[in-house]
């Protein structure tokens, strides 16, 4: 947890410092409007929890926003293939970078569920997988260039139906 908080903090960019303090002028500049109308205390309420969703949602939404527009990018899976000899399982696929920066590094998250053809036990299970795995690739990609990625997943075992997860960021 430390090591993902660090690695958080190391890359952050100056347009994601910018933001945090928009949102905290916002935050300060609304519960100034709601002592300024505390005579009208329903209008005071409002202002006071709309200044504290704003600080909460506020940075983990335009976080997210901001850097899917920064680093936009597109992941084709070419192939899924389960090892006979090795209990692993091979991921080939191409990212493209769709946006206008270089990428230095892109961290792979590979979430692994079941699937059971059962209409009402399915939708749940994306939100378990069964293997998770992160994996950090270091190379350059230039603005509308792909490069071609391999993953191997291991130790993997299952032999039922699985349907497989493939997440990237990109800095």
């Amino acid at each position: 947890m430390k090591a993902t908080i660090i690695d958080f903090i190391h890359h952050l960019l100056i347009y994601d410092y910018f933001l945090f303090g928009g949102i905290f002028v916002l935050f300060i500049l609304f519960l100034t409007f709601s002592i300024a109308l505390r005579k009208k205390i329903g209008l005071a309420i409002v202002f006071v929890l709309l200044a504290f969703a704003i600080l909460t949602a506020g940075p983990v939404v335009g976080y997210l926003a901001l850097h899917h527009y920064l680093f936009k990018h597109s992941i084709v899976i070419q192939q899924v293939k389960a090892l006979e000899f090795t209990e692993a399982l091979l991921i080939k696929g191409e990212i493209k970078n769709r946006s206008k920066r270089p990428f230095s590094e892109c961290t792979y998250h590979t979430a692994i569920y079941k699937v059971r053809h059962n209409k009402f036990i399915d939708p749940i299970y994306p939100f378990i997988p069964f293997k998770k795995s992160t994996i950090i690739l270091t190379q350059s990609i230039a603005p509308g260039q792909s490069a071609p990625f391999k993953l191997i997943i291991e130790p993997f075992r299952y032999t039922q139906d699985y349907n497989l997860t493939l997440k990237g960021e990109c800095r």
